[in-house]
C-alpha cells in the first residue's frame, strides 16, 4: 500500500476564490488504516439484498460504517479504500463560530473548579484550540481541505448540504463556489427555526432561522420534488368552480395555439375569463400538495420535551434530515456525514432504506450514535418479524426496507494498541506500506528492499532494541539489506547509537545501515496516534454481607492532554481525581455480560463530586462491577470477585 497512502486531491478550480492567511492547495493526504472496534450485527437480522453491495469495498461488512476520528483522517481513509465518488449524498452540519452551536464545552466538577475545554476537538495530534480555529483564517483552511475531500468521495450525480447560520454562511458560500463551482449551486435554503436570538426590536433584527446551502457535483444530479401540505391560505387560492362544485385555481397559459385551446377544451382544461382570455385549471383534487421551495417553515427545531433529545446543543430535528435525504437521494444510496454529532443523519438514513457512512472526532458522539441506531434496528427487526399482508383495500406500507441491519464502529488514527501484538502489527504496516513476511521468524516484513523489525508499543524504542537486532544481523553474515525499525516512541539514547554504527558501517564498507523510525512523530507518513484509555485503581474490601469499594485513584489522560494544550504555559494541576469524573456505576453481581446498575453516583450539580467511596450489599464471591465515567464519557470498567 505504498502508493496508495498518499491519496491525490485534484485542485479546486471555481471562480471566484476566496483568500486568507495561510491558504494553501490540498494536493494529497496521508491514509491511515481503521482499527475495528466493535460490531452490532443481530443474529435474528434477515439477509439485505447482495446486489446493492456490489459498488462496496470488501475491506468493510456489508453495512452502516461509523468511524471515531478526525474527519479529515477518516475521508482520506475512505478515498483510498474504494469509496471514491460512490456517495451519493453529503450533509455535514460543521462548527459555525467560535465556542458557538458546536463545541460542548467541558468544565471539571468542584467548587471554584475554572478549569475547561472543549468536549471535541479537531486534530488528535495538532490538539487545535478550537477558539483559535475561530479567531482566525486556520477556519477557512480547516473546511477548505474538508470541502476539496468531500467533493472527491461524491458521485457524479451526487449533492451536498452545508449547514451553516449567519456567522460564516458567507465564507462557506465562497468557499463552495471555489471547489464546486458557482454553476453547482442549487439553493440557499432558509430553515426557519421558530426561535429569536438577539434584542429583537431593541437592538438589533432577531436572528430566526438556519441555512442550507445546497450543491451538486454536476448538472446532472438526483431531484425527488417534495410536496408539502396546503395550508388554508393555499387551499384558498382554489376559488373557481366547475358547474359539478369542482374546485380549480387557473394559470398563465404562455403557449396560445388553436391546436392547445383545443386540446384543453377535450380535456376540461381550458378556462374562459371574463373579458374572453385563456388560461389552464388547476384542479384542488388532483393537488398533490404544494412544491417545497427554498424557504422551509414547517419544520421545527427539536425542543427540551422531544423524545428523541440527546444532550447535543446542536441536534437537527429528523424531519429536516428527512426532507433532504428524500429529496436528493434514493433508496439504498450512500449518505455520508462527516460531522456527525448525535448521529441524526444516519439515524434517518437507516429508516429511509438508504446506506449511511458517519464520522466523528467525539466518542461521546460516536457512543450516541451507536445506542441510537441500536434501537431503530431492533425495532426494524420487530416491524419486519410482525408485518403481515395488508388487508384488501388498505394501503400498504411506503417507508422502504431497510438496506442493512448491521453497523461497525472503527478508529482511525487514535489507535487502541493494547490490544493482540499481531493487530498492532497489521495497523504499522497498512500504515507504512510494509509488506508482512511471515516465513521469518525475526523480521516482520519489507519496506522496499529494506528488512522491518516493529517493536511492540508497550514501550518506546530503547538501545536494548537496538541490540536485539544487531545480535540478529550477526546471526545473518549473508544478510546485506539495511533494516528499519519501527516502533512508538524513541529514546534519546537510540539516536547516539544509530549513529555510532551506522558511521562504523559507513566506514568499514559493511551493509546493514539501521534507521529508526517513531511512528509518533514521523514527518514523511505523519502521525499515528494511540488512544490512551482512562484508569482507575479501586480497592475492595468485604464486610461480612457487604462490601466497600473505595477509589483510591483516576485518571484521564485525554483530559489531561486536552489542559494542557489548551492551557499553553500555564498547565492547570488537578487537585482532585473526582473532578474528572462525571459518574460512577456500580453493580454488584455483574454476570460479564449485561450491567446492572445497583448504585449510581450521579452529582446533581456541576459543582459536586462523587463520593469515591461507597458500601453495597452482595453475596459471597459475587462479581462487582465498578464504571467510571470521564467528563468526556470514556468509561473504565473494573471488575472484582469479592
Amino acid at each position: 500500500m505504498t502508493d496508495n497512502k498518499r491519496v491525490e486531491i485534484k485542485p479546486a478550480k471555481g471562480r471566484p476564490m476566496l483568500s486568507w492567511v495561510g491558504k494553501k492547495p490540498l494536493r494529497d493526504v496521508i491514509a491511515y488504516p481503521a482499527q475495528l472496534v466493535e460490531t452490532f450485527a443481530p443474529e435474528h437480522a434477515p439477509k439485505t439484498d447482495k446486489n446493492l453491495w456490489k459498488d462496496w469495498t470488501e475491506k468493510f461488512p456489508k453495512g452502516g460504517l461509523l468511524f471515531h476520528g478526525d474527519n479529515k483522517d477518516v475521508l482520506a481513509h475512505l478515498l483510498a479504500n474504494g469509496f471514491r465518488g460512490k456517495v451519493k449524498l453529503i450533509y455535514i452540519d460543521p462548527p459555525f463560530d467560535s465556542g458557538a452551536d458546536y463545541v460542548r464545552k467541558v468544565n471539571l466538577r468542584g467548587k471554584g473548579n475554572q478549569s475547561t475545554f472543549n468536549g471535541e476537538d479537531y486534530g488528535l495530534g495538532e490538539q487545535i484550540q478550537y477558539t483559535d480555529i475561530w479567531a482566525n483564517d486556520n477556519y477557512l483552511q480547516f473546511m477548505y481541505e474538508r470541502l476539496l475531500l468531500l467533493k472527491e468521495l461524491l458521485s457524479d450525480d451526487g449533492t451536498i448540504w452545508v449547514h451553516c447560520d449567519w456567522r460564516k454562511s458567507q465564507h462557506l458560500r465562497c468557499l463552495l463556489d471555489e471547489v464546486f463551482s458557482p454553476d453547482s449551486f442549487k439553493a440557499h435554503v432558509i430553515w426557519r427555526t421558530m426561535t429569536s436570538s438577539g434584542y429583537k426590536g431593541k437592538k438589533s433584527l432577531g436572528r430566526s432561522h438556519a441555512d442550507l446551502l445546497y450543491y451538486s457535483k454536476s448538472e446532472k444530479f438526483t431531484y425527488n420534488p417534495s410536496y408539502l401540505e396546503m395550508t388554508p391560505e393555499m387551499r384558498a387560492r382554489y376559488s373557481h368552480a366547475d358547474p359539478d362544485s369542482r374546485l380549480f385555481k387557473d394559470s398563465y397559459l404562455g403557449d396560445v395555439t388553436p391546436e392547445t385551446v383545443e386540446e384543453l377544451r377535450k380535456s376540461n382544461l381550458l378556462y374562459v375569463t371574463s373579458t374572453g382570455g385563456f388560461r389552464i385549471k388547476h384542479y384542488l383534487d388532483e393537488a398533490d400538495g404544494t412544491l417545497a421551495d427554498d424557504i422551509w417553515t414547517d419544520i421545527n427545531p427539536e425542543n427540551s420535551q422531544s423524545a428523541l433529545l440527546t444532550d447535543y446543543p446542536t441536534q437537527k430535528p429528523e424531519a429536516l434530515l428527512s426532507r433532504i435525504i428524500e429529496l436528493t437521494s434514493n433508496q439504498n444510496d450512500i449518505v455520508l456525514d462527516c460531522f456527525l454529532g448525535s448521529g441524526t443523519t444516519a439515524a434517518v438514513a437507516q429508516r429511509l432504506g438508504r446506506r449511511w457512512i458517519g464520522a466523528d472526532i467525539n466518542k461521546g458522539a460516536i457512543q450516541t450514535t451507536a445506542k441510537r441506531l441500536q434501537g431503530i434496528i431492533e425495532g426494524q427487526l420487530k416491524n419486519a418479524k410482525n408485518k403481515s399482508k395488508p388487508l384488501p383495500g388498505m394501503e400498504e406500507d411506503e417507508t422502504p426496507p431497510p438496506a442493512q441491519f448491521s453497523f461497525a464502529v472503527n478508529r482511525v488514527n487514535d489507535y487502541d494498541l493494547q490490544i493482540q501484538h499481531n493487530e498492532a502489527l497489521e495497523l504499522a504496516c497498512e500504515h507504512l506500506g510494509i509488506t508482512r513476511t511471515k516465513t521469518d521468524s525475526y523480521f516482520d516484513g519489507t519496506l522496499g528492499k529494506k528488512l522491518v523489525k516493529i517493536v511492540p508499543f508497550n514501550h518506546p524504542i530503547t538501545p536494548l532494541d537496538m541490540e536485539e537486532v544487531k545480535r540478529e544481523l550477526g546471526n545473518r553474515p549473508q544478510e546485506e539489506r539495511d533494516v528499519v525499525v519501527v516502533g512508538y516512541g524513541k529514546e534519546l539514547a537510540v539516536q547516539t547509537w544509530l549513529e555510532d554504527w551506522n558511521r562504523n558501517r559507513k566506514r568499514t564498507g559493511l551493509p546493514n545501515q539501521i534507521e529508526a523510525k517513531d511512528l509518533r512523530v514521523d514527518a514523511k507518513s505523519g502521525g499515528f496516534f494511540v488512544h490512551k484509555s482512562a484508569e482507575a485503581n479501586i480497592k475492595f474490601k468485604r464486610a461480612g454481607d457487604k462490601v466497600n469499594i473505595e477509589i483510591d485513584t483516576f485518571l484521564s489522560p485525554t483530559i489531561i492532554e486536552r489542559l494542557k494544550s489548551q492551557a499553553g504555559l500555564l498547565s492547570p494541576q488537578i487537585d482532585d481525581w473526582r473532578s474528572m469524573v462525571d459518574s460512577v456505576m456500580i453493580d454488584s453481581a455483574y454476570d460479564g455480560k449485561v450491567f446492572n446498575i445497583t448504585l449510581a453516583d450521579v452529582p446533581e450539580k456541576k459543582n459536586d463530586l462523587v463520593e469515591g467511596k461507597y458500601v453495597v450489599e452482595a453475596k459471597k464471591n459475587a462479581i462487582i462491577a465498578v464504571k467510571v465515567t470521564d467528563m468526556l464519557g470514556e468509561e473504565v470498567l473494573v471488575v472484582k470477585e469479592v
